[in-house]
């Protein structure tokens, strides 16, 4: 969760009201974020001779990036408390009545497509909000942003450049102009090499070191305005006496980018002459039908149902009840007037962390009160907590497997596409499901079987005494293109031996003690198949490229009349062991549980 310093004073000041540490630690809880310090009980450092004065850090969550800065917490509290009403963020024309446009070229897909902007005219900064201004593009920038790498955000004061402006993407030769900061003007590879040492910069190199072209903003005159996401352009850099701010956005991801955009307006409109005016801009990019005025202002519109928010929270309140409860988190919310149960909801630009109508009830249960929630929910609730029975399932079986000896171990449920099938000696059923772009090679997939995380884990741990009896109970994941989300989860139990004898009769005797106590009999397969009453398993020589040949079997399962494969156990193939670096035999057991229930 980010951490956000406010001056205490000024705090309190926007308050309207000297809390105690105690009154202001509780509401905090009440809205929903924590009160991490208040430095007022610490000693402060020491700045140009002064002590630093207290600050309030408060921890925020990190889907609300309408409350990274002291602005954004100020106005939610004082929603919240009812000393004011929900900012109505507008779109005003500009002094001379035409819009400032950039052109966008169509060369800019081959590096940061996307492109947004805005003006905030006449806006009156002071130090503390100047520095509040930076730090909440920085924090964009490491949260939402992720590093600069989707979104970036250049500041630049209006009144040193010109419009119309052009967004483009040349060669890195081609560009010249003198960085922030900077008097020395150099081309775009020559600021790479010059920020290779800069400890803050250096990190954003590799974004766009590599490209043939790299992004560039000019102005009118050919001004360089900034080269995203890198640097700004030191002739066009805001200062204390700033009046008019540009703001440009350039991103990889579509919503992302809009979503900055209103925070920075949203935030920082509150000091422009007329507060919570915006002045948009046109934007050119017909190549990729993103030709708009930016930004819209339009709140979103969605319902919400007043039964599903009182049943969750186990309250009886009417709609237009609920709908003032929604105000106080900045919500325009009014009765539906074509249905008896719906609410009618304007989610503001500030809340882009509301996505469902769970997030609407979560807000609701905030602006009651948690602690004023009904102790004990009605019979009728469907909040019932109870363990899923896979669940329970998984637990009966790993409680039993402990108490037979076997230590339980936890991998991690990705692996490597090589562990997963050529290292058992499987080919590629494409069932596994894969990772669009992983990272690593030892995280291409989720796991189709439990074997190569037990194998790891003893690979891990060779050094210690042998034997070694583990076993682990979890998911595997399939393909399925029958479910919605194209994929499903199958909860399996399986064990491993390793010592200098191959175990085999000791994960034989594991799962006839499992099969036991999951009240599954040992049967033949003659009675399982000709007598269709008889409930029970039997096992039967398999051909496994995983298992030494011979001396592997399959384990069937006779239920409600039909039998089924549910398993495989024996001892593992030596080409299996020499890939997993396991110098004594190995045998292992691996069974589907879901079958039980």
């Amino acid at each position: 969760m980010p951490t956000i310093s406010c001056d205490k004073e000024d705090l309190y000041k926007a308050l309207g009201k000297q809390y105690t540490k105690d009154e202001f630690d509780e509401l905090c809880f009440e809205f929903g974020i924590e009160l991490d310090e208040d430095t007022s009980e610490s000693k402060r450092p020491i700045v140009d001779g002064v002590e630093e004065r207290p600050q309030l850090k408060i921890e925020i969550p990190a889907n609300r990036y309408d409350m990274l800065c002291f602005e954004g917490i100020a106005m939610n509290l004082n929603v919240f408390l009812g000393r004011q009403q929900t900012p109505n963020y507008r779109l005003v024309a500009p002094p001379n009545g035409e819009l400032l446009t950039v052109n966008v070229t169509k060369d800019t897909e081959r590096i940061r497509p996307y492109f947004s902007c805005a003006i905030l005219r006449n806006i009156k900064f002071d130090k503390a909000r100047y520095e509040s201004f930076i730090s909440l593009q920085d924090k964009l920038h490491q949260n939402l942003a992720r590093q600069r790498t989707l979104v970036s955000i250049g500041t630049h004061d209006l009144d040193t450049i010109e419009g119309p402006f052009s967004y483009e993407a040349l060669s890195p030769e081609e560009i010249k102009f003198a960085p922030l900061n900077q008097t020395k003007v150099m081309n775009g590879k020559e600021m790479m090499e010059f920020y290779e040492k800069d400890k803050h910069l250096s990190r954003y190199l590799h974004i766009i070191r590599d490209s043939p072209v790299y992004p560039i903003i000019y102005d009118k005159n050919r001004t360089v305005l900034s080269m995203p996401p890198i640097i700004n352009s030191n002739h066009s850099k805001i200062t204390l006496d700033t009046k008019n701010v540009f703001i440009d956005i350039t991103a990889t991801d579509k919503t992302k980018l809009e979503i900055v955009n209103h925070m920075i307006v949203a935030m920082f409109s509150e000091y422009c002459a007329e507060p919570f005016t915006i002045e948009p801009v046109k934007i050119v990019s017909p190549h990729n039908g993103e030709s708009r005025e930016a930004p819209d202002l339009t709140p979103r519109v969605t319902q919400a149902s007043a039964g599903f928010i009182n049943s969750v929270c186990g309250l009886k309140e009417s709609r237009e009840s609920i709908c003032k409860l929604l105000s106080k988190m900045c919500y325009s919310a009014k009765p539906s007037q074509t249905d008896s149960d719906k609410l009618d909801i304007d989610i503001p630009i500030t809340r882009a962390d509301v996505l469902h109508q769970a997030d609407i009830m979560e807000d609701a249960a905030i602006a009651y009160g948690f602690n004023n929630l009904p102790q004990n929910f009605p019979s009728t609730s469907a909040s019932v907590a109870a363990a899923l029975p896979i669940n329970k399932l998984g637990d009966i079986v790993r409680l039993e497997a402990a108490m037979a000896g076997w230590s339980e171990v936890m991998p991690l449920i990705l692996c490597s596409h090589d562990e997963n099938y050529a290292w058992l000696n499987q080919k590629d059923d494409n069932l596994a499901v894969r990772l669009a772009n992983p990272k690593t090679a030892e995280y291409q997939i989720v796991r189709t079987s439990l074997i190569p995380g037990l194998l790891k884990t003893i690979r891990e741990n060779r050094r210690h005494a042998v034997p070694m009896k583990i076993f682990e109970v979890a998911d595997v994941c399939y393909k399925d293109s029958s479910l919605e989300r194209r994929s499903r989860n199958e909860r399996h139990f399986a064990a491993a031996w390793y010592g200098k004898s191959s175990g085999f009769e000791q994960v034989h005797g594991l799962l006839d003690r499992i099969m036991l106590m999951l009240k599954s009999t040992f049967i033949t397969r003659e009675d399982g198949l000709k007598n269709e009453k008889v409930q029970g398993y039997w096992i039967e020589e398999v051909d496994d490229p995983t298992y030494l040949a011979g001396h592997s079997a399959a384990i069937f399962l006779h239920l409600d009349g039909k039998p089924q494969r549910i398993g495989t156990f024996g001892i593992l193939h030596p080409t299996v062991l020499k890939r997993f670096d396991l110098p004594f035999p190995t045998s292992t057991l691996e069974i589907n549980l879901e079958v039980f229930l």
